[in-house]
């Protein structure tokens, strides 16, 4: 994989007064979100992807509340987890390695709700001749990062099909920019959450090769990540935040007609290929698995280890606060019909649970 050139001494200077600008201006939005005014304001980052359809969701209903849940949408993950790591935003949907090798980093969190499963897809690129796992040989296939659930899947299905890890070419592209891609030929297929998959396979540029879930059942592509700090000193929103996010997933799945409005507004997508993701297969996606589970964790950190991409091995426990996932399925289970009712049922129940822990 392409790395990053390391910056002359001039580049580091300025990196370093960028990042100073950037710590001030956090500080600057903690102090005025939180500094005793009426209104708070929790920063969400998120990618336009169905495993975080919640972000924009949670953010269509809080926009006008006390207590807004800002969508911040990013072109990258690399980018979201920086703004992670400086303060920028409190809490992420980010992809699950990315998040441990934060973890691994130093950077004070906890994952604290899982997106959903089985939603990420391996196209190519139509036209090719690609019918078995030796056909891929020679080829270049896109995943999102280095450090994603979609790398590890592709590792994990070369090596059951016997093949050597240089057998393919393995590059980095953020998911918007894949089906460009694809289309102009710079790659001849890639791996991703969707709705990028199908919106390759729907405009006819691209060929569904592998869901991911017949080689990683249950697979998870991105969890909720918040920072310690903000569990600590406000858990009553971070129970509500989660409460909220499960209940998002669960309500788009019966109310997807009203949902695909919402995630194409906040997208940039338009509402067929959403639907197509939907629906290719039916019922494909599962948002009732949304509990933080630590040895699924660590099946995901095994894999990671054994592709060099952790130097220590992590403490899974010490990573995941599934206290909040759980008091939100106590509460609630199988669809969701009215969100606003869950919004204050969480506002009036769960945080005054939560506060009292």
């Amino acid at each position: 994989m392409n790395r990053l050139s390391i910056p002359t001494s001039s580049g580091v200077r300025i990196c370093l007064i960028a990042a100073c600008w950037l710590v001030f201006i956090s500080l600057l939005h903690l102090y005025l979100d939180w500094g005793g005014g009426a209104r708070k304001i929790v920063r969400m980052g998120y990618m336009p992807v169905v495993t975080n359809l919640a972000a924009p969701v949670i953010d269509h209903e809080t926009k006008n509340d006390n207590l807004h849940f800002e969508a911040v949408k990013f072109s990258s993950f690399s980018d979201m987890a920086q703004a992670f790591r400086s303060g920028a935003i409190q809490a992420a949907f980010i992809i699950a390695p990315l998040a441990i090798r934060l973890f691994e980093q130093g950077v004070p969190l906890k994952i604290v709700y899982i997106g959903n499963r089985n939603e990420s897809t391996m196209v190519m690129r139509a036209g090719l001749t690609i019918e078995s796992p030796l056909d891929l040989e020679g080829k270049t296939i896109a995943v999102p990062i280095r450090y994603s659930g979609q790398y590890l899947a592709l590792r994990r299905y070369l090596r059951q099909n016997h093949l050597d890890a240089s057998s393919v070419k393995t590059v980095e592209v953020p998911p918007p920019d894949m089906p460009a891609a694809l289309a102009s030929s710079q790659i001849d297929g890639y791996f991703v959450g969707e709705p990028f998959g199908s919106e390759a396979i729907a405009n006819g540029i691209g060929k569904r090769f592998l869901n991911v879930e017949a080689i990683w059942p249950k697979f998870i592509c991105n969890v909720l990540i918040v920072r310690t700090q903000l569990i600590r000193s406000h858990p009553q929103l971070v129970q509500t935040l989660v409460g909220m996010a499960a209940a998002s997933g669960l309500w788009a799945q019966t109310h997807l007609q009203k949902a695909k409005g919402i995630l194409s507004t906040y997208w940039g997508m338009v509402p067929q290929i959403i639907q197509y993701s939907f629906s290719h297969p039916k019922g494909r996606f599962r948002f009732d698995l949304y509990v933080p589970v630590a040895a699924e964790l660590n099946e995901i950190v095994r894999e990671m280890r054994r592709d060099n991409l952790l130097q220590t091995n992590v403490d899974v426990g010490a990573m995941v606060d599934n206290r909040f996932a759980l008091a939100a399925r106590k509460y609630f289970s199988g669809s969701v019909d009215n969100l606003s009712s869950i919004k204050w049922s969480l506002e009036k129940g769960l945080r005054i649970q939560a506060a009292q822990r």
